[in-house]
């Protein structure tokens, strides 16, 4: 089979089969998390939240305008799941190009794609499937460097790594092994220059990243000097590549000011408003969130490492348990697979210790780097007995972080299976099966085009904005609620007369800016802007997923109309402070009725994500509350009946 394609050919047959894969298994519409933001900023052109990804956002907007005659949704899908392909084709020209095996880069690329973090990022609108394609192309350019001594390589690979910012730092975990790359000259011997010229540039990114003005002038010192360690540097040839360099990261950066220009347009997803250049630096530093450093820890770093190992067992049979709770079999292959890593590693080794060494070093990187570097807390399904405190936990679980990691992985165990086919003198397409049984037993646990996922997202947009009155201000709970009611309202245009206020997000100056200066709604706090909204005659609403104390700070009482509640503030005075839950039963049994139609064959599925369970909880709760109010017309307690614990 070696002797039958090419590595560019093997490259491009890796990628048409995971491509094939991620389509047939491609979310048709909508995701919950991120994607929803992500379509919805596209569309507008505008800004999702910080660090604003403006290139990703950017790359997005022309490639669904190229596919205009599919549904908007499905066009951004696919973008995530061509470039995820297009690693996997890089990974098997790689492997294949310096192992001279054929069929290694094909098993490689097939296994590493097959994980379930990296085919799930595959199938949704997700920046981490563009951020794995551009660091796999500058590990590629590294290798080129390395090998053929070009120096045009290292000006693509100075750029790649300086997109990494506008685009995702993510990308940049691949660093130090882009760097190794281009330094083994792959004789003994060590290219410093390079070394040096993408060590620097790493660090400006990350600098800039950080908003760390002294890890900038680190960087770029080093890239000054790199150009003038070369074996046979001459000094028009230094100045040549010091511009060139200076220029390719300028250039890269400057993909950053696309916020600035679209803020002042001022369109409809506009996180953080980075009109001016504090704000851009607000923006693209995250000091809207609380950003940790490497210490103190937190959670103990055994937890951190055990919670690695949790998201470990799920990559390669997550069909055969599809929870969080681990099960033998599950288990067993996550053992096998590492098994056939360690024999794919030492057959690597002994094929090409170079890049052996660079795929090491994407491991390392990978996984003890990003657990060392981003000092997460607990994970959401991990340590309770230990963290018990939800507040030390991530609000959902972080498998996507540590994707590259996975990757590297996926390498060796794809490398595994012809090692073993050739220990067993079988035929090398028995390497090749062993390397699909992933794609086998993770399918049915990751395919999104199964229901009720498939459509769930826009059947609760659906049912949160269609009950509501003209004009109506709705009070939502957090990104899972919000997400899905700006993909509705941008790129359906549904009921956009409604005004959708994220209570999470009002602790940032921004936001309470935006809501005044687009809807004159003024106000720090919730009940402020209920309060102003009342005050133009508009309709207050809370959504059930709402928990009772926001919603009773927002009024007293409330009629309830499906999945959403209208403040009654036409009630007299006295009734103000009984604190009653009105049902509408007319409205809501019809929100009802058409939900039980939706759930006809649609039961959610086991999954390691807790959010389609809850949103198919809350989508009950209609029903509920008709049969509960059956024979009344208010409730003393609506969480008794409708509240769900948030995933």
């Amino acid at each position: 089979m070696s002797r039958a394609l090419s590595p560019r050919r093997t490259g491009a047959l890796a990628g048409a089969m995971l491509l094939a894969v991620y389509v047939a298994t491609l979310a048709p519409s909508v995701t919950f998390w991120d994607a929803g933001e992500f379509i919805a900023a596209t569309h507008a052109f505008g800004i999702p939240h910080p660090p604003g990804t403006p290139l990703f956002v950017l790359l997005l907007n022309a490639w669904a305008r190229l596919w205009f005659f599919l549904p908007f949704a499905t066009a951004t899908n696919l973008f995530s799941a061509v470039t995820t392909a297009v690693a996997g084709g890089l990974t098997a020209y790689w492997v294949a190009r310096r192992t001279t095996s054929t069929a290694a880069g094909l098993a490689a690329a097939v296994v590493a794609g097959a994980m379930s973090s990296v085919w799930q990022n595959a199938t949704e609108t997700e920046v981490y499937a563009v951020s794995l394609a551009l660091a796999m192309t500058a590990v590629v350019a590294a290798d080129r460097l390395g090998r053929d001594g070009d120096r045009r390589w290292l000006i693509v690979a100075a750029y790649l790594l300086a997109l990494a910012v506008p685009l995702h730092v993510s990308a940049l975990v691949a660093a130090p092994a882009v760097v190794l790359l281009a330094a083994d000259r792959g004789d003994g011997t060590i290219d410093w220059s390079s070394a040096f010229a993408l060590g620097a540039v790493s660090i400006i990114a990350i600098g800039v990243s950080r908003l760390s003005l002294m890890m900038v002038i680190v960087g770029i010192v080093p890239l000054w000097f790199a150009p003038m360690l070369r074996d046979t540097a001459t000094r028009n040839g230094v100045r040549r590549e010091r511009a060139a360099l200076f220029l390719v990261v300028a250039t890269a950066l400057s993909v950053l000011l696309v916020m600035l220009v679209r803020a002042a347009h001022d369109p409809a997803i506009n996180q953080a408003n980075p009109r001016t250049f504090s704000s851009l630096l607000y923006a693209i530093g995250r000091r809207q969130y609380d950003l940790p450093g490497m210490w103190p820890r937190q959670a103990p770093l055994w937890i951190q490492l055990a919670n690695w190992f949790e998201y470990a067992d799920w990559q390669f049979a997550l069909s055969l348990a599809p929870s969080v709770i681990p099960s033998p079999g599950r288990v067993a292959m996550t053992v096998i697979f590492a098994g056939l890593a360690l024999l794919g590693a030492r057959w690597h080794r002994r094929r090409d210790e170079r890049t052996w060494r660079a795929v090491l070093v994407l491991l390392v990187c990978g996984t003890l780097g990003v657990i060392l570097y981003l000092n997460l807390k607990a994970g959401t399904s991990f340590g309770w007995q230990f963290v018990p405190d939800a507040d030390a936990h991530e609000a959902r679980d972080r498998d996507y972080f540590f994707v590259l990691g996975f990757w590297a992985w996926g390498m060796w165990a794809g490398m595994g299976g012809i090692a073993l086919a050739e220990r067993l003198r079988w035929r090398r397409e028995v390497g090749l099966v062993v390397a699909a049984v992933p794609v086998l037993l993770n399918w049915t646990a990751v395919n999104r085009r199964s229901e009720p996922e498939a459509s769930l997202p826009r059947e609760v947009a659906r049912e949160l904005l269609d009950p509501l009155p003209p004009r109506a201000v709705l009070f939502v709970a957090g990104d899972n609620d919000t997400y899905p009611l700006w993909y509705a309202q941008q790129v359906e245009r549904r009921r956009r007369d409604v005004t959708i206020v994220t209570v999470p997000l009002l602790g940032a100056p921004w936001y309470a800016a935006e809501l005044t200066r687009r809807y004159g709604l003024t106000g720090t706090t919730a009940p402020e802007i209920a309060a102003m909204a009342r005050s133009q005659a508009r309709p207050v609403a809370a959504a059930l997923t709402l928990d009772a104390e926001t919603r009773g700070e927002l009024a007293v009482s409330w009629t309830v109309k499906g999945l959403v509640a209208l403040d009654t503030y036409s009630l007299g005075p006295d009734e103000q402070h009984q604190r009653v839950i009105a049902i509408d039963r007319v409205a809501t049994s019809r929100a009802a009725n058409r939900i039980d139609a939706w759930r006809q064959g649609r039961e959610a599925r086991s999954s390691i994500d807790p959010v389609n369970e809850y949103f198919i909880e809350m989508l009950s709760c209609p029903r509920r509350l008709v049969d509960t109010s059956a024979a009344q017309e208010r409730l003393a307690v609506l969480d008794s009946v409708c509240n769900v614990p948030r995933p």
